[in-house]
């Protein structure tokens, strides 16, 4: 009896004990047994706090994996390593879960902190110790010494802390492998997303598309929560990396739904089925538009339970399918089977129902890859099937065709009504296409800032308003203007600001225009151009004039306070000979605009090839207007 007393108080103190013995030996050690932990509701203590605590104040880690949901807590842990050797022993300490907001990590000797780390998703990628996906800190053990690790964690996503000490060859042989499997998924992922992609712009069946949309949105998902995409895509991007993963979770539950509908043709079945997957695809679109305003911690609360749900149903609609015959259903049922028990496990864990362990975690990857490749087969049988029940049709077809003349003729009816169907389709498919193409073209010819036209515009035109004007020997004139100081104004009130102002001055330029004709364009920068074909000297001055009085008499406000803007304005108007090129029009602008701002700014200059005494021409340019 003794015996078993003595034997049940070890097991105690080692299932209790918060220090690790480390060795030469020691590969890789899960540090779970060892944690202590401090629950920090108030956001408090510091790192000195916790050094003055002893240990019966700490709670020890009941759990196979650090695990407390979600709350809004502050987490304190802390373990012990301890170098029994006579040498130096390098090791690495891994926390697995990338998605923690915060992880601050603390080395410590006696009561001496000798090395501090401040990591997390909240913070950018590359000021992690070490760059990788999950967060990992060198430890240096020196002969027979001991050092206590702390940690404080808080985070909006469930509190998971996975920690493992490797030797560092061992870990790197042991990423390597993982980072190849997440590689297959990806590429497997990939690689439906391009061939149906391909098979929908051959088709032309909106199926394919919502897979092709689905099929995206779950491997970004899935990279947003494994640290991928925040190392890889946007590492300095901490707001929407926790965005993403609602964004993404939100995309799979929408086009999923409506893969769904649209795949097993939901609106022929029992109107009820089809109001669900409608309310389903709204929920999921305002779930994703409500990321954007509510916190991680309740988007995803709500998002978790809604993507079950939504998974359910697919499911629930495949087997009545899948009843009604079709092996295409059969497909798809086992498809979302998959996906169903994988998401599901990822659920459960979230909420600490599931530890985190080698399944939970590539649960969700099997499970998508097995829905991805089986969804594909069922799309395939779909094309199959409906192969096949062409081929029966124009069989019956043929064979009434020889028996009786009527049913020839109504064979040749449909096939008539199906080419016109087709050729009417076409002809919307054309229209689209052209109404599609144009709308790029203005966008692409437009400065999205300001909304006047941009550069690649304004080069067209003015080629081809020169080429129109020296044919009929017709003038042509160039206002080239900048904002005055602009480069101070950004300096001083900031680039949302100077935004502002490019917008204001660009809506002031408009309303300086006389006629259709006149092309103003955001030149570049503070720069701005307008093309006044038929224009003469004097008329292009009249213009410049008005803008430049538009642009002063401009009350733009910040913070309450009237900010003066002015512009500069270099003029040119020739009529073109054939051997100029478009250029030399601009580059007398150019040159104008460059003399105004050497005279002070605020003010109009002329360019003229005449003589001096050919100047008074204009005598109505005011004193601040200036004569080349």
């Amino acid at each position: 009896m003794r015996s078993i007393l003595i034997l049940l108080m070890l097991s105690c103190s080692v299932a209790c004990a918060d220090t690790l013995e480390v060795d030469t030996h020691t590969l890789r050690e899960s540090l779970t047994n060892y944690i202590l932990y401090v629950e920090d509701a108030s956001h408090n203590l510091t790192i000195s706090d916790m050094t003055a605590l002893e240990n019966e104040q700490w709670e020890h880690n009941s759990q196979d994996t650090f695990n407390h949901g979600y709350n809004k807590s502050s987490w304190w842990l802390k373990f012990s390593l301890d170098n029994q050797d006579n040498q130096k022993i390098a090791r690495i300490l891994e926390i697995s879960y990338p998605v923690l907001d915060y992880v601050d990590l603390y080395l410590v000797k006696g009561q001496t902190v000798v090395q501090s780390f401040s990591m997390g998703d909240k913070l950018p990628f590359n000021q992690r110790p070490v760059r990788h996906r999950h967060f990992i800190v060198p430890v240096t053990l020196e002969a027979q010494e001991e050092v206590t690790v702390y940690i404080r964690v808080q985070s909006s996503s469930s509190i998971q802390v996975p920690i493992t000490l490797w030797e560092e060859e061992h870990f790197y042989n042991h990423d390597q492998t993982q980072t190849l499997i997440h590689g297959i998924y990806y590429g497997i992922m990939f690689v439906m997303v391009i061939y149906n992609l391909f098979v929908y712009l051959a088709v032309g069946e909106r199926s394919y598309l919502y897979y092709v949309l689905f099929v995206t949105c779950t491997p970004l998902f899935l990279a947003s929560m494994n640290g991928f995409a925040f190392q890889y895509i946007w590492p300095n991007q901490t707001q929407w990396n926790d965005q993403a993963i609602i964004i993404m979770l939100s995309g799979v539950v929408l086009f999923g739904t409506m893969f769904t509908y649209q795949f097993l043709n939901v609106k022929q079945l029992k109107p009820i089925f089809g109001y669900t997957a409608k309310a389903l695809a709204g929920g999921a679109a305002l779930i994703m538009l409500m990321s954007f305003y509510l916190p991680y911690s309740v988007s995803i609360r709500i998002l978790i339970p809604f993507a079950s749900l939504a998974c359910i149903y697919a499911l629930f609609q495949g087997i009545y399918r899948w009843y009604g015959g079709g092996l295409s259903a059969k497909y798809y049922t086992i498809a979302w089977s998959s996906l169903l028990l994988g998401g599901l496990t990822l659920a459960l864990n979230k909420y600490t129902i599931f530890p985190k362990n080698t399944f939970t975690e590539y649960a969700t990857q099997l499970g998508s890859a097995m829905e991805v490749i089986l969804l594909s087969f069922a799309l395939a049988e779909r094309i199959n099937q409906e192969r096949r029940m062409r081929f029966e049709a124009q069989k019956d077809a043929l064979d009434t065709e020889r028996e009786l003349r009527q049913a020839r003729e109504h064979a040749l009816d449909v096939q008539r009504q199906a080419t016109e169907s087709l050729e009417q389709r076409v002809q919307e498919r054309t229209k689209e296409l052209e109404e599609l193409n144009h709308k790029l073209e203005e966008l692409s010819d437009t400065d999205q800032l300001t909304g006047l036209k941009n550069r690649r515009y304004l080069d067209r035109v003015l080629e081809e308003e020169f080429v129109r004007c020296g044919r009929y020997q017709h003038n042509i004139a160039v206002l080239l203007m900048d904002i005055d100081h602009f480069k101070r104004f950004n300096d001083t009130y900031g680039h949302i600001i100077g935004d502002e102002c490019l917008k204001e001055v660009a809506n002031a330029i408009t309303l300086g225009l006389r006629w259709p004709s006149d092309r103003p364009a955001r030149y570049g920068g503070e720069e701005f151009c307008v093309v006044l074909p038929e224009t003469d000297l004097e008329g292009a001055y009249t213009v410049a004039e008005r803008i430049r009085s538009n642009v002063e008499a401009l009350e733009f406000k910040v913070k309450g306070e009237v900010v003066p803007v002015t512009v500069s304005v270099g003029v040119s108007a020739f009529v073109p000979e054939t051997d100029e090129e478009p250029n030399s029009i601009i580059m007398q602008s150019d040159e104008a605009l460059y003399t105004s701002k050497e005279n002070g700014r605020n003010r109009v200059t002329l360019y003229q090839n005449q003589a001096p005494q050919s100047i008074d021409q204009c005598s109505t340019a005011p004193s601040n207007v200036k004569k080349l």
